[in-house]
Order: structure tokens, then sequence, then C-alpha cells
């Protein structure tokens, strides 16, 4: 058996506080979680996150683990009449560590969520946390939960309701883990942003002794559209004009997420890449975002023989070398 690093396992340093925790612990189920991660060893790992967090987050088993953790430091854990260490292997929990400890529930895992725990964590917590539990006094909030949720730039400026399908493990009456499906009716509301999260109170897993269910976190995400590029509250969309619009300047038309046309002013002598602001036209919010216009100068293709001559035309009444200042010996 070996030695379980909690706190590597949440990528925290072991004086972190309670909300550098939590913050930890649903960043790293937010890449984990079975229902969004594309991740091979997901469910394995969400195995671990959950793990370190229910001992973490719980005060009396902080205290416990630092507790074992120093001793099994200082050669008081072993296998075998070998010493063992934190994140080695042959660790045994050395007698009589839990003395003075009393372990209970406080992160929203039950008994049977804790049969899918290491075997470390079992040698450790779990005789303990048994006992707490059938004693009567086993009280819990809900464990908190993460999903994801994809909606398009329309979605996001106008707002939606969605009917979302879930996976999530619960226990059924007898106690054991069972994965059930489920399905939501979520409300979107205008102005919601990439990585945003809608919280659903209550919707996380049940509560154990009367205590309150947990929540769902749902992460925004924006699918990919066929015209706007998203960035924060921030839309980006490449315009493409002539080279006489970019040259001597033009009114050209423009289509918004909303539906509407805008008129704008290419200003003469304009080059690819100008970007345009158009004020507190991306997607709503406080403050609202803005709608950028890329410029991107179209050449007319040369298919023709008027379009050739007209290049030929161009060339003559107006010379441009472009490639200046390269310095190219023979280009003109």
């Amino acid at each position: 058996m070996e030695f379980k690093d909690y706190y590597a396992a949440l990528g925290v340093e072991r004086d972190a506080t309670d909300d550098a925790l939590r913050k930890a612990y649903r960043k790293l189920a937010r890449k984990y979680h079975p229902d969004v991660s594309k991740e091979a060893d997901a469910q394995t790992r969400m195995r671990d996150i959950n793990e370190a967090n229910d001992v973490l987050r719980d005060k009396d088993k902080r205290a416990a683990y630092d507790a074992l953790a120093d001793r099994v430091a200082r050669g008081g854990g072993s296998a075998g009449g070998h010493a063992g260490g934190p994140g080695g292997g042959g660790f045994q929990p050395p007698p009589g560590w839990d003395e003075g400890f009393e372990f209970h529930h406080s992160t929203g895992q039950g008994p049977a969520d804790h049969a899918h725990f290491s075997e470390f964590f079992s040698s450790v917590f779990g005789k303990s946390a048994h006992r707490s539990a059938s004693s009567g006094n086993y009280r819990a909030r809900g464990e908190d939960h993460h999903a994801a949720i994809e909606i398009s730039v329309e979605d996001a400026i106008n707002g939606v309701e969605r009917d979302i399908a879930l996976r999530a493990l619960e226990t059924d009456a007898q106690g054991q883990p069972n994965f059930v499906n489920r399905t939501l009716t979520v409300k979107i509301p205008a102005g919601v942003h990439p990585g945003q999260f809608i919280r659903l109170t209550g919707h996380g897993m049940p509560g154990h002794g009367g205590e309150p269910a947990g929540d769902l976190y749902l992460e925004v995400r924006i699918a990919l559209h066929s015209l706007y590029r998203v960035d924060g509250r921030d839309l980006y969309l490449t315009l493409p004009v002539t080279p006489t619009e970019a040259a001597l300047g033009a009114q050209v038309q423009v289509p918004t997420p909303n539906g509407s046309v805008l008129e704008v002013t290419v200003p003469p002598n304009a080059r690819s890449g100008l970007k345009l602001r158009l004020k507190e036209r991306g997607l709503p919010g406080k403050p609202p975002g803005h709608l950028y216009l890329l410029l991107d100068i179209v050449l007319p293709p040369a298919d023709t023989e008027a379009a050739r001559k007209a290049y030929e035309q161009l060339a003559q009444a107006a010379p441009f070398n472009p490639r200046r200042h390269l310095g190219v010996e023979g280009d003109v």
C-alpha cells in the first residue's frame, strides 16, 4: 500500500486555506469529471481528487492526516519491518496513530461513496468513518457537482432555456452506489460568457442527517460560430473589403449578432488587420463587451482579360513596391 499525498493530489501547499482547497478542487473537477472530461484517466483522477477533498476539507480528518504524515516522515509507518514514508510504498499506519481524533463527513462523501476510495483511505479512515456514520451522528451537506453546457453566441446574447442530460453517481436505498441519468431544465441568462458558472442550488448530491443537498455548477462554453470569435465578453468579426474600399474609404454593411445590420465607415488607406470597434455590440454585461471588426483586404481575381488589363493599368498609374523595406536589389 502506498502513502497518499493528498496535498499533491489537489496541487496545493500544506498550509492551503479552505478557500484555496475549494478553488483547487473545482478547477480539477472541471477537468476530470467523467461527465465532461476527455482525459483517458479521468475516472481514476476524479476518484483521487474526491478522496483528497474529502480528507482536507474536513478539519478533523485533515488534522489527523497531517499528524500521520508528520509521524510517517519520522519513520513511524511501516510494512514488514521496513519504514515507509509519504509517496513511498509499503506503508501501514502505526498502531494508535488516531488516538484523540474523531472523523466526520463534512464534505458530502457517505460510506457507500468511500467504497470507491483507495486502500490507503480505507486503512486510515475507514473504521472511524464507519463508526461515526453507524452511530447515527453522521451529518453532512451533499457534495457539489460540476458539468458543462455549450450554447451559441446568440443564446449568450439573448438568454435561453435548455434541457440538459446528466449522469451522476448516487446511492440507492441499500447504500450501494449507482449511476443515475437525469434531465434538468436550465435557464441561461442573457450576458453569460465563456468560463462563467451557473449555480443550480440543491441539484448536487443529497445531504445526510438532515443536511441540505449540494449544488450543481454548470460551466458555460460557447460553441464555435461561423462569423464571430468570442473573447470574454468581446466579439471579433473578420470584415472583407476590396482594395478600392480600403484605399479610398467606403461605407460597408456589417451584420451584428442580434440580427441587425450596421453601416460602418472604412477609413481611407486602411490596411489588412486594422481593427474597428463597435462599442457595446458584444455580449451584454456590466460592462458590456464590444464587437471588433478586423479588416481583410480581398483581391479581385485576375481571371478575365478585362480584369488583367485593369491590374496592368493600376500598376502603371500607381507604382508601388510593398517590399521596399526588405532592401532587395533589382526589385522596383
